[in-house]
């Protein structure tokens, strides 16, 4: 943490949610979920509109992933490599998603993170040569990357920081000392509520399957799959595609096998995957 950066004053702006009750659940489904709310993977990126200074975002989001890395032992992706990643996967993004969604929760899908953290900040400077001071203020978005739900979100206020440097540096200390400061509060409260809504029914998952045929076909398929995983929620339907929200206590691997064998019995036995973004697959029935 940057010298001269005091405790913030970070408030949940969302209330926590209630510890899960793992009664329902088998042994393997208990380890499993204990497991993933344990080792959530978290993309850290800043809102574009809040027109925070493009170096004092970067050095917002490295602080977040400084923390994720050093105190939680996560792998994170950093600030460049997202701006990288948005010039080039915007023709996948586009063909996707058709802009239902924006670029970064895309990007945070197809990385496979948990919870997606906005940071929205502005920052104030004061003071004169030799002597510049500065500020911030603002929250962290804690959001479900899977469905770009809002979860929840941290406020913070920095004290003032000092630099002899320059009224930019002042700012600099300012913001990366509250976003660090700010750190556990926001993994704390991400544990928690993706706790609270992944407790009562189970990882979500998103499947597309095209080239579908009768709705009585389809509805055999939903029958089988429901076997397979806690719950099946059908999304839409349309002559030629099914859209599908899963629900399990799983890892990935076992999604997918759970989706071939039920496209098999359903009479789909050529059934096969045609990409997937972090829990999102698509399937072709290869009718």
């Amino acid at each position: 943490m940057p010298g001269g950066t005091q405790v913030p004053s970070a408030v949940p702006s969302t209330p926590q949610a209630s510890t899960a009750s793992y009664g329902a659940l088998t042994p393997d489904e208990t380890l499993f979920f204990q497991n993933y709310i344990n080792r959530l993977s978290y993309l850290v990126y800043y809102d574009e509109n809040s027109g925070l200074d493009p170096q004092l975002a970067k050095a917002a989001v490295s602080q977040a992933n400084r923390y994720l890395i050093e105190k939680s032992g996560l792998s994170v992706i950093d600030f460049d490599q997202i701006q990288k990643n948005k010039k080039d996967q915007m023709s996948a993004y586009q063909a996707e998603t058709g802009g239902s969604i924006d670029i970064v929760t895309y990007i945070a899908q197809k990385l496979n993170a948990d919870i997606y953290l906005e940071i929205d900040a502005k920052t104030t400077s004061g003071g004169g040569p030799g002597a510049w001071t500065g500020s911030a203020q603002g929250s962290m978005k804690i959001f479900d990357a899977s469905t770009a739900t809002l979860l929840g979100s941290i406020s913070f206020l920095s004290p003032q920081t000092f630099s002899p440097v320059s009224a930019d540096a002042a700012m600099m200390n300012a913001i990366a000392g509250i976003v660090w400061q700010s750190m556990p509060k926001v993994t704390e409260q991400s544990k928690a509520l993706l706790s609270g809504v992944t407790a009562t029914r189970g990882v979500r998952y998103e499947l597309v399957l095209q080239n579908t045929p009768d709705a009585k076909a389809v509805s055999q398929f939903e029958k089988n799959l429901s076997k397979r995983v806690r719950e099946v929620e059908s999304l839409s339907y349309a002559p030629g595609e099914a859209r599908f929200a899963l629900y399990a206590f799983m890892p990935a691997s076992k999604i997918q096998d759970a989706i071939y064998e039920a496209a098999s019995a359903a009479g789909f036995p050529d059934c096969y995957l045609l990409y997937m973004r972090g829990r999102s697959y698509t399937f072709n029935t290869g009718l």
